[in-house]
């Protein structure tokens, strides 16, 4: 499993693109609103930093404004992903977009039948929010168990479309995206720094240090 920053803060991917493990990044309107920094700019900053697919988000519209936006971030950097919203006009515009050999990822994905018009429609990629779908149902593996299901169904049906899961809160959420088989999780900042600790590490560490002080 691959795995991507969620983030559009420059120096939180300044520091992660440094630990060899990044291979690409997802933002959204949210992300760059903390960022302080427009859209083009944080592309243009984060293509410099990481060599993989970067996602830039269109705003909500009709299938031919969000195509017209798309063709602007796509011109912008080889690496480009366009994120497409899971809408009708979304689904027209992800047609529109893969005839055109412009990568998409459909986002706010949070269903399976949602994940198949996108994966039809020929999307790049999809993207299920994990802890947004927890949130909903009230239950700590509604996202885990949407993970599996459309992954299962891309294998039955022979999609191409890759699975990014997203939303990811807590270090349980990454467990469950590698166990359910997601070829991508796009991780913020604070849970990638998480992913690296354990108190057992920790404790082994301690008597290396006072073992090399003997």
């Amino acid at each position: 499993m691959k795995i991507f920053a969620d983030t559009a803060i420059i120096k939180e991917i300044e520091e992660v693109s440094k630990w060899g493990i990044i291979s690409g990044v997802t933002t959204n309107p949210s992300l760059i609103a903390k960022s302080g920094i427009s859209l083009e700019e944080a592309i243009k900053k984060i293509v410099g930093l990481v060599d993989g697919p970067i996602s830039a988000e269109v705003a909500e519209a009709d299938a031919e404004s969000m195509v017209e936006e798309a063709k602007i971030y796509a011109a912008m950097h080889k690496n480009i992903v366009v994120k497409i919203p899971m809408t009708i006009e979304g689904v027209k515009a992800v047609k529109i977009l893969s005839s055109m050999g412009i990568k998409t990822n459909v986002t706010l994905v949070f269903s399976v039948s949602q994940a198949l018009m996108a994966a039809s429609a020929g999307a790049t990629y999809v993207s299920p929010f994990l802890g947004r779908l927890d949130d909903l149902l009230k239950q700590d593996d509604a996202g885990f168990n949407l993970l599996k299901d459309i992954k299962e169904m891309f294998r039955t049906y022979n999609f191409k479309t890759q699975i990014i899961a997203a939303s990811i809160r807590h270090l349980n959420h990454v467990n469950q995206s590698i166990k359910s088989g997601a070829d991508i999780a796009t991780i913020p900042y604070n849970v990638l720094k998480e992913m690296v600790k354990h108190e057992l590490t920790d404790k082994g560490l301690q008597i290396f240090r006072e073992a090399a002080k003997k």
